[in-house]
């Protein structure tokens, strides 16, 4: 499973991009707001990945952040959104104005994305109303200490000890979740995201 793909953009499209890793690369598919933030050509970046995988194809979707990523999986859990359409809605609204119009069931504000029509709309908001609201929420304490290396390091080490990467990422989105406000990023090395992740798993 790829969690993150780390390289040098060798092309870029508002579609997909190349990622040049170790002499291989990798096509990307991406969101438009993940593409307009992309660096330019030749230069590095780091992308969140869900591959997905069919019988007759396999396919790398990239995200800049992870809350883009959390909301692609849940976009795609919804009857009738594949990867291709979870992708669209994520290039017409940004994720916190998404998460807002999902908690809010704001069928209108949804409509206005390109592709989505007053049926799907509703099927959204009915879907996936309560976990927006708590996926909201998890990203409230996930954006005092960003994206960061430590966080993607811990969640390696979990999927390698033979967790499954949602059940990870919960895990640790609880752990920072449950954090004291007050705490600092360092208080969250990667062995200390490991400990706490792990004392939750085990239980």
């Amino acid at each position: 499973m790829i969690a993150t793909l780390h390289g040098i953009i060798g092309l870029k499209t508002p579609e997909s991009l190349i990622i040049e890793v170790g002499g291989i690369g990798y096509q990307v598919f991406i969101p438009l707001t993940t593409f307009y933030r992309l660096p330019e050509v030749k230069q590095p970046v780091t992308l969140h990945i869900h591959t997905y995988v069919r019988e007759d194809a396999l396919q790398l979707y990239g995200f800049l952040s992870l809350s883009e990523k959390q909301l692609f999986l849940l976009l795609i859990s919804v009857s009738g959104v594949g990867p291709k359409l979870a992708r669209n809605i994520l290039s017409g609204m940004e994720v916190s104005d998404l998460l807002s119009a999902l908690t809010k069931g704001s069928v209108e504000q949804l409509r206005s994305i390109p592709g989505i029509g007053p049926k799907m709309a509703a099927r959204l908001v009915l879907e996936l109303k309560e976990k927006a609201a708590s996926l909201s929420g998890t990203n409230a304490a996930l954006s005092q200490y960003g994206d960061s290396p430590s966080y993607e390091d811990a969640l390696s080490a979990l999927i390698n000890l033979g967790y499954k990467e949602q059940e990870a990422r919960r895990t640790l989105n609880r752990v920072l979740h449950d954090a004291s406000p007050t705490a600092s990023m360092s208080s969250f090395g990667v062995e200390e995201l490991i400990k706490r992740a792990l004392q939750i798993l085990v239980n």
